[in-house]
């Protein structure tokens, strides 16, 4: 889409309002919005700003609408999400801007939640309002990508994270794991437990090196905590299970489950998710359709090798974290981050889309988005 520099530069700085949103409006999409003067001519400026800072508070239209006021009529507003037209938490964001006066909206791109999806531009445009669609679009769909998997897919946005030596391996052949990365790369780990809905890892995780799984300094959102157990082992005197009554502790079982051990679990203030099915990649499916159905919108997977290798073979990794030390472990027996069936040809093995790579307290911290080619059948 043709946007003049001015326009582009009105877009990219709605992009960075919105996301700081992050942590604080989920299961909602992260938006932010600008509006610029009637005739910015050689003075071109913003006129009102805003973003949408919190679920239930108001969209990030109405606080931009709401900092410009009288100078909105006639302007331009530049919003990274196409208008709710729907009554939801808030009324119609397409109402405010429609009485306000707006005489074009810029949209990145469409809202992908069936009761908008279109309908917003409609109305403004109903109206006799120029809208304007796709500038900056790949970057506004990669901001609501989770958003749009809850939609679309029903389930989180699974994000994998691990910590692993230069030679690729997670822990020692004795399983000693603490700590191959830096302080400074945990820093950075823990503020991202406190941005997202819910953290998980395996039985094997959880009695090997008893977490706690909070993050330390809290964040903007307290973390569910999860723990794929089919049997239902997780020691009831575990930090997990001590700390329940503080944050939140859900234990995903299987069909095989002893009662007792649900029962002292539950009685220990977790909550007990017993799947039903007995092959334990259609339970991980199952699993995530059910968070999905809680409106949980990101899930931090924190291992171990098992777990997020039976996620790679579900394909439902969606982005990687991964924290690389400038050292050597060796040996045969030492676990890499990531087990499961893995690949058999190279052309059928998920890309990572490098969106960030910095050397926090020396080790190599690449983040990126995961695409899987298609399947063939």
């Amino acid at each position: 889409m043709q946007v003049d520099a001015f326009g582009e530069q009105a877009m990219r700085r709605a992009l960075e309002l919105a996301r700081r949103g992050e942590g604080c409006v989920e299961p909602n999409p992260m938006v932010g919005a600008v509006i610029t003067a009637a005739d910015p001519g050689a003075d071109a400026r913003f006129v009102g700003e805003g973003w949408h800072a919190a679920f239930g508070g108001p969209h990030a239209e109405v606080a931009a609408l709401a900092a410009a006021g009288a100078a909105a009529r006639g302007a331009t507003l530049t919003v990274t999400l196409e208008p709710c037209c729907h009554h939801g938490q808030t009324p119609p964001c397409t109402n405010a801007i429609i009485a306000a006066g707006i005489a074009k909206v810029v949209v990145a791109t469409r809202d992908p939640f069936p009761a908008v999806n279109g309908g917003g531009i409609e109305a403004l445009r109903r109206a006799g309002i120029e809208v304007q669609t796709g500038v900056c679009a790949a970057e506004a769909d990669r901001l609501i990508a989770p958003f749009r998997m809850l939609v679309e897919r029903r389930r989180p946005w699974v994000i994998a994270k691990w910590a692993m030596s230069l030679d690729g391996r997670v822990a020692t052949a004795s399983r000693e794991s603490r700590w191959i990365s830096s302080a400074d790369s945990r820093a950075v780990a823990h503020e991202l437990r406190g941005r997202v809905d819910a953290i998980l890892v395996g039985i094997g995780t959880a009695v090997a090196d008893d977490p706690l799984l909070d993050a330390r300094p809290p964040g903007p959102r307290r973390a569910l905590r999860i723990v794929l157990d089919s049997t239902a082992r997780l020691p009831v005197d575990s930090r997990l299970v001590q700390t329940a009554g503080d944050l939140p502790v859900l234990v995903a079982t299987g069909p095989a489950a002893p009662a007792e051990r649900i029962r002292a679990l539950e009685a220990a203030g977790c909550e007990v998710w017993r799947g039903a099915a007995a092959d334990r990649l259609v339970r991980l499916q199952d699993l995530l359709a059910e968070l999905g159905s809680r409106r949980l919108t990101n899930l931090l997977v924190e291992g171990g090798p098992t777990v997020l290798g039976s996620l790679a073979d579900l394909r439902s990794i969606d982005e990687v974290w991964a924290f690389i030390a400038p050292r050597l472990i060796g040996g045969a027996a030492a676990p890499s981050p990531v087990d499961g069936s893995g690949i058999v040809a190279l052309a059928t093995a998920p890309a990572i889309d490098v969106e960030h790579v910095s050397r926090p307290g020396g080790d190599l911290f690449v983040r990126g988005v995961t695409t899987w080619p298609a399947c063939r059948g």
